[in-house]
């Protein structure tokens, strides 16, 4: 990586396909991401070399999932990861940052209005106190929770027929064997594997996508509304 934050040559060709004209933007990003990042406990030392392709990288591709001009939640957002990442590769998509620590979104905050990030709003709280005050057609998080928990915090937060994109890696396979019942529990259907960036980047990222089932989100307005009905 270069001192000033452009992608190492390896890496520079996704980077453009990725980026395009706002690669300067992604390289200010990642002095964000090695500099206060590192230096505020939010990213570990080590990951300062593999920033490009195991995190900035990693992260743009998972935007070929996100129709335009949607309104997306980063979950746990931490550094920023995916959700600024997205925001700079995709200027279209409108994305709220929640993470419940208060470092962690200072540094966010900050970060948002030294890129000139607009389309983007910073809320300090928890994804399960969320639910009924933000919603968005697409709900991310990367690194997080197990999916069991992830689908409990998540899907409430989605537009009915809505997508969680939870990046998982390696473990996406056996998380969804595991947890799918309680994935559809917690009103989650059509759960698939998802591997982004092929033929773009050399490691594809692999992510578990769900999506809201309108029916159960229905159901329970209707359970409420009878719940009110008998008080």
């Amino acid at each position: 990586m270069g001192a000033d934050g452009t992608p190492p040559e390896e890496n520079a060709a996704a980077a453009l396909t990725l980026f395009g004209e706002r690669l300067p933007l992604a390289a200010q990003l990642v002095r964000w991401l090695t500099g206060p990042g590192i230096e505020r406990g939010l990213i570990g030392p080590r990951e300062a070399d593999r920033m490009w392709p195991r995190h900035v990288l990693n992260c743009a591709v998972v935007g070929e999932l996100m129709e335009p001009d949607a309104t997306v939640i980063d979950v746990g957002s931490g550094a920023g990861l995916p959700g600024l990442v997205l925001a700079v590769a995709r200027p279209d998509l409108r994305i709220t940052l929640l993470e419940p620590l208060e470092r962690r979104v200072t540094f966010l905050t900050e970060a948002v209005e030294d890129l000139a990030l607009h389309q983007v709003t910073v809320v300090r709280g928890r994804a399960e106190e969320q639910a009924g005050r933000l919603s968005a057609r697409i709900v991310t998080a990367r690194a997080v929770a197990p999916l069991d928990r992830l689908a409990r915090w998540c899907l409430p937060l989605a537009e009915p027929g809505g997508l969680l994109v939870a990046m998982k890696g390696s473990s996406a396979e056996a998380e969804w064997e595991t947890h799918r019942a309680a994935v559809r529990k917690s009103g989650g259907r059509d759960g698939r594997i998802s591997r982004c960036g092929a033929g773009v980047v050399d490691e594809p990222a692999t992510v578990i996508v769900v999506r809201k089932d309108e029916g159960a989100a229905l159901a329970r307005r209707g359970s409420r509304a009878a719940d009110k009905g008998r008080r």
